[in-house]
């Protein structure tokens, strides 16, 4: 039976995790491509609102208004239904979000499009309930892996995200074979995996661990705080404008106008070049974290398309490393601690957090990683 077992899985797992590696490949190439299109030619931002416009309209012809992350995860918890042209709808309007300049991310419209692909495999197949919502949490784990090149930290979280506070140990295995194949296959086809250089790591001693404190639990504030806008950007536009064209528009023209204001257009777009930067060279802008949150909650509650994951990678690296100058810390060092504390605080999922911790920075500064994820995961309570 457990030979039997191994074998299902291995080959259920690693199919689900080719073909999520070949979608997630694609994706991260059409979302990369947007975002070269969008900086080569920064003109496109004056065409959001009419890209708003476009995505609600996409929606409302396919009959899929409403849906998103949360569809695939009531799909494992009570075995709802997720169509598979949820995966077309969430490609081309993440695509259309970046290219136009909405300030969102891509990991999330890759859980989408990871349980969707495998809801739909399940079915085909005719698998039991208690097989589809493991095949569903593969589908997701590979997209992710390779979406973002982080197969332990995918094949974690897809399973953490699913039930916070409880861990499927039987989903463990099956995820861990789609997200290494989905991530060979995407390493194959060109997309490289994220990973950030942190120099001169402190020594581990009392004098470090307590400004690693002091970052933590403020990140984990920012995070409840990231969290609360998220909702309420959501609800006040539902409640302001109740067409969702109308929302989806004013949505649009709110963010050329914040961008205006700002003079930069670091803040449109997921913002991974913001955080290259700041491993890189060290530099920082103090505000950037609250304006991110602002352009996130703004992007995404009007009804545009994306992830909230890159975001909080951003809040979370320009918070870090603004208040690991005031400590006396690196900026990249500090910047490290941030992502793993407010990743931690946003989504609620401390393991998946220390494996992501691993992947983007290495083992040296693990435990300080790992550290600032736990007390994150204390201080910002149930907000998700």
């Amino acid at each position: 039976l457990y030979i039997i077992a191994l074998a299902k899985w291995l080959c259920i797992g690693g199919g689900v995790g080719l073909i999520g590696g070949v979608v997630g490949a694609a994706f991260h190439i059409g979302v990369e491509r947007s975002t070269e299109l969008r900086l080569m030619h920064p003109w496109i931002l004056w065409l959001l609102p009419v890209g708003g416009v476009v995505i609600v309209g996409l929606y409302r012809l396919a009959h899929m208004e409403g849906r998103g992350t949360n569809n695939i995860i009531e799909s494992v918890h009570f075995g709802k239904d997720v169509p598979i042209l949820l995966v077309p709808l969430i490609f081309l309007s993440t695509c259309i979000t970046h290219l136009l300049g909405g300030s969102a991310g891509r990991e999330g419209a890759a859980l989408q499009i990871g349980g969707s692909v495998a809801a739909f495999f399940g079915k085909l197949f005719r698998l039991n309930e208690e097989d589809r919502h493991i095949l569903t949490m593969c589908g997701m784990s590979g997209v992710f892996a390779a979406v973002f090149g982080t197969p332990m930290a995918a094949c974690v979280f897809a399973i953490e995200v699913v039930s916070v506070g409880r861990f499927c140990t039987s989903a463990l295995f099956p995820c861990i074979v789609s997200s290494a194949s989905a991530y060979a296959l995407a390493l194959v086809m060109g997309v490289a995996p994220e990973h950030f250089l942190v120099e001169n790591v402190p020594a581990f001693d009392i004098s470090t661990m307590w400004r690693v404190l002091v970052i933590a639990i403020l990140c984990a504030i920012a995070s409840m705080l990231f969290c609360w806008a998220m909702h309420s950007g959501a609800k006040l536009f539902k409640k302001l404008f109740k067409n969702e064209f109308l929302r989806a528009a004013v949505g649009g023209i709110v963010v050329i106008l914040l961008t205006l204001l700002v003079g930069t257009r670091a803040y449109n777009g997921g913002g991974m070049d913001v955080i290259e930067r700041i491993f890189e060279e060290g530099v920082v802008r103090p505000e950037a974290f609250l304006l991110k949150i602002i352009f996130t909650s703004i992007t995404i509650g009007a009804g545009f398309k994306g992830g909230e994951i890159v975001p909080t990678l951003f809040i979370g690296a320009t918070l870090g490393g603004t208040l690991a100058l005031l400590v006396g810390l690196s900026p990249a060092f500090g910047a490290a601690i941030g992502i793993a504390a407010l990743f931690c605080g946003v989504t609620n999922c401390p393991i998946a957090t220390i494996l992501l911790s691993v992947e983007l920075f290495g083992g040296e500064s693990a435990l300080f990683c790992m550290i600032a994820a736990l007390v994150s995961f204390l201080f910002s309570g149930y907000f998700s």
